[in-house]
């Protein structure tokens, strides 16, 4: 089933093959996209571009659906090929893939070595179908900067192959139109920042039947070791500077005319230059190169939304402190995945149950020993149920139940004069939605992370760093987004030491990886680094078959990376 991707990847991945013993081959492990190989495929190019000095210029295209594969909209699924090299000394830099003013893809680069490093994403974006369907405008943000002691650049390429559909591989399922929930900027990336909250006026087709709403979230700036932030009444615990305050618990919010519409508490993605940058070479942290993204159901609301009026439909990001505020800042934007009825009347009902609070329900509670070690710990629940009953007009009827249930946990200690910082957090949820009794939106997740962080003196330029990270989650999006089921644990430990005369470590990382669909498709690998080397590589499944198991190493030399980023900006 792979053999037709493992062809069609660019010439990127050849270059890794010749340039063998120096280039660095980096990758996140993931599933390959679950696609047809077998059909009739279509690939073009959609942008090319090197970001050197790219801070406030995006890559701006302009698309046009391929008719080789069949008419536009009725291809059986769509994947995008993204292929970056880079040499020189840079920090990760976040990418936001925007296509029809809607996020489709959130991504980030590992940091490069001298001797360079290359690496290739496979991301299937069949969901985006309605999209690529139509003409439109394709931005790539990735904002870099070349400055002293920064000169590492990225080319990328990003190319999208189309899948016929046939007798034997039908048209992807898909909605009738995607709506976004973004700043609607036409000249950069579509993301908002936030605080404060970011809300936008839609108007939603009056014959809709079905509404499900997709989130990206990710910390940045004060926000990006979020799990790292202290409750604010113990903040003055530490030294000064030591951390951010506004506490690790965050839950992202979305809110229709005002209303808790439904949450998502993220997961932890590390980036590359995050904590410590050699436990992620040439394996990124799991989300890295795809962060994940969280769905809603929002069809209790279709009584609501559609009266043919605009709706306001906002997004933001709160904390379990007692005014709900968080630092600067996090970067968000949604989209609302509309199905329509065959008749173009109204739909119409009424919201019969809306159990929702505000915000979670927290606690935080602490102690300092005689020693002065500090424990802060800060949990939250959350249950939400929202149900509606409405008749399209076609006559159909339909009751829908919407319900979230999720826990957290986090417990933060701080040791030995402050020199041993660990955290121990724990998220954890299940969605459920039913449309007439059926499952339409299923997400039961469990987000384990355990980083134990020790200092060797109070100037805090070498320390050695621990992590335990899971990923595991079942997931049915939506009915025409394939249900899938994904447990990845990363087990991974460095040293890193900053230093004028060039920053130096090693590292260690060790991945457990197992995919399966609704489809049957499967997928797994274990596989393990050090010190740039992979060690071993297991891997197995239907998807099986991925090129990215290249045994390629390059020295780790003494000055060229960036200086790592910390939580409270140490």
């Amino acid at each position: 089933m792979w053999n037709r991707l493992v062809q069609s990847l660019s010439a990127g991945l050849l270059l890794a093959r010749a340039l063998y013993a120096t280039v660095l081959v980096d990758f996140q492990v993931a599933q390959p996209p679950p696609l047809p190989s077998d059909a009739q495929q279509c690939t073009i190019q959609i942008l090319e571009r090197t970001f050197g000095n790219s801070y406030g210029d995006p890559e701006i295209v302009q698309y046009t659906p391929p008719t080789d594969c069949g008419d536009a909209g009725s291809w059986a699924g769509i994947s995008l090929n993204f292929t970056v090299t880079s040499n020189g000394t840079q920090y990760d830099r976040l990418g936001i893939f925007t296509f029809q003013n809607v996020e489709i893809w959130r991504t980030s680069t590992p940091e490069p070595t001298t001797d360079g490093i290359i690496w290739t994403y496979l991301k299937d974006v069949t969901r985006y179908l309605p999209l690529f369907s139509e003409p439109g405008t394709f931005i790539l943000e990735l904002d870099n900067i070349l400055e002293s002691g920064l000169n590492g650049q990225y080319a990328t390429t990003l190319t999208a192959t189309f899948y016929a559909s046939s007798n034997a591989h039908p048209p992807a399922a898909r909605a009738n139109t995607i709506i976004p929930v973004t700043t609607l900027a036409n000249n950069t990336g579509d993301e908002a920042s936030v605080p404060p909250i970011f809300s936008l006026n839609v108007t939603v087709p009056q014959n809709a039947v079905a509404i499900y709403a997709e989130l990206y979230a990710s910390g940045n700036g004060d926000e990006e070791f979020w799990y790292y932030n202290v409750a604010n009444e113990y903040l003055n615990y530490l030294p000064s500077g030591f951390t951010y305050g506004n506490g690790p618990f965050r839950e992202v919010r979305m809110l229709v005319d005002g209303q808790v519409a439904g949450v998502a508490f993220p997961y932890a993605v590390i980036f590359t230059g995050g904590i410590s940058p050699t436990a992620w070479r040439p394996i990124t942290s799991y989300g890295a190169l795809d962060l994940p993204t969280y769905f809603i159901d929002l069809t209790p609301f279709v009584p609501v939304l559609t009266d043919g009026q605009p709706h306001n439909i906002s997004i933001d990001v709160v904390s379990a402190e007692s005014n709900h505020t968080i630092n600067d800042n996090w970067y968000v934007s949604g989209n609302l995945q509309v199905v329509t009825d065959s008749s173009s009347s109204r739909t119409t009902g009424n919201i019969t149950v809306y159990n929702v609070e505000p915000y979670a329900e927290t606690s935080v509670t602490g102690t300092e020993d005689l020693s002065g070690d500090l424990t802060v710990t800060v949990t939250a629940k959350r249950s939400i149920l929202i149900q509606s009953e409405f008749t399209s007009g076609s006559g159909q009827r339909t009751s829908v139940s919407w319900a979230q249930n999720l826990e957290y946990s986090n417990t933060q200690y701080y040791l030995n004069d402050y020199l041993v910082n660990n955290v121990a957090q724990t998220a954890t949820g299940s969605f459920l939605s039913t449309h007439n009794g059926v499952a339409a939106l299923v997400d039961n997740f469990s987000y384990p992370l355990n980083i134990n962080m020790t200092y060797t003196d109070d100037s805090y330029d070498s320390f050695t760093a621990e992590f335990d990270h899971s990923y595991d989650r079942v997931s049915l999006p939506s009915p025409f987004i394939l249900g899938s089921t994904i447990t990845e644990r990363q087990v991974a430990a460095s040293f890193f030491t900053i230093s004028s005369s060039g920053n130096y470590g090693n590292g260690t990382d060790n991945n457990t990886f197992n995919y399966v669909d609704l489809n049957g498709n499967t997928y797994w690998r274990d596989v393990g680094a050090s010190d740039n080397n992979i060690t071993y590589d297991s891997i197995g499944g239907s998807l099986s078959g991925s090129p990215f198991t290249l045994p390629i190493s390059a020295p780790l030399a003494q000055g060229v990376m960036a200086k790592p980023r910390l939580p409270g900006g140490k």
